[in-house]
């Protein structure tokens, strides 16, 4: 099965990429998702990575800190992520860029929006780090601004969990999961699937996101092939 879209952008919490471990990084599971990622460079599909730091840190961990430097803090945790990422992309064999949103010319590029474009023309996996380089911004709205910036066809958003519910389904047995919904519903119902920054971005400039489970990287492929998992967010709320 080929393509559906073309160009995407994928949001991977830090959570993920911790594993099991719950903490730090995990080896295999940073070669599983890296191996997902190839087979869709492999489709000639252009891919961009925006990673979380939750492995690492919270801005919001930081009680007792002033937030700019707690959120500077959990900037340099995605930067630890991006770099880890890269790694495991080129130990599959894809030709792989890490920018940031604050510059440290020693390890990686500044985030210029025109470099990305080229990499991402010549087949280059782009990984951004330290979200949008500003405190009290999440990376989910890191996301949203890049998909909108390289002019992604849609976020795929990777959870712990397989899709949107009405609630915690770890919690809830009966949690309600939905297949599609709008912005105006993410924002309305607080449904707590991203903060309401990127939400209104991604509905403001008409960005679907597909928010599907990363507990099997190859849902990174059947994501990309169009196939119905997780929960489609549009501007319509239709899928």
């Amino acid at each position: 099965m080929g393509a559906k879209y073309k160009k995407i952008l994928l949001k991977v919490s830090g959570e993920a990429l911790a594993g099991e471990n719950k903490f730090g990084l995990n080896e295999e599971t940073l070669e599983k998702i890296s191996k997902s990622i190839k087979a869709v460079v492999d489709m000639g599909v252009e891919i961009s990575i925006v990673v979380g730091g939750g492995n690492f840190w919270r801005g919001r961990s930081g009680e007792n800190m002033d937030r700019t430097r707690a959120d500077h803090m959990g900037m340099l945790a995605t930067a630890i992520n991006a770099l880890a990422l890269c790694s495991a992309l080129e130990n599959c064999g894809v030709e792989t860029r890490v920018q940031t949103g604050i510059e440290m010319r020693s390890i990686a590029e500044p985030y210029i929006r025109g470099k990305a474009v080229r990499h991402l023309q010549k087949g280059r996996v782009v990984i951004f780090g330290c979200g949008t380089g500003n405190p009290f911004m999440s990376t989910d709205t890191a996301a949203a601004l890049r998909a909108v910036e390289v002019e992604a066809d849609i976020i795929l958003l990777a959870k712990k969990v397989d899709a949107v519910y009405d609630s915690d389904p770890n919690i809830n047995p009966d949690a309600k999961k939905f297949d599609a919904l709008s912005f105006n519903d993410i924002l309305g119902k607080e449904l707590g699937v991203m903060d309401s920054t990127a939400a209104s971005m991604c509905r403001d400039n008409d960005m679907p996101i597909l928010v599907f489970g990363l507990d099997d990287p190859d849902n990174i492929i059947r994501a990309v092939q169009g196939e119905k998992i997780g929960t489609l967010v549009t501007k319509t709320g239709e899928r």
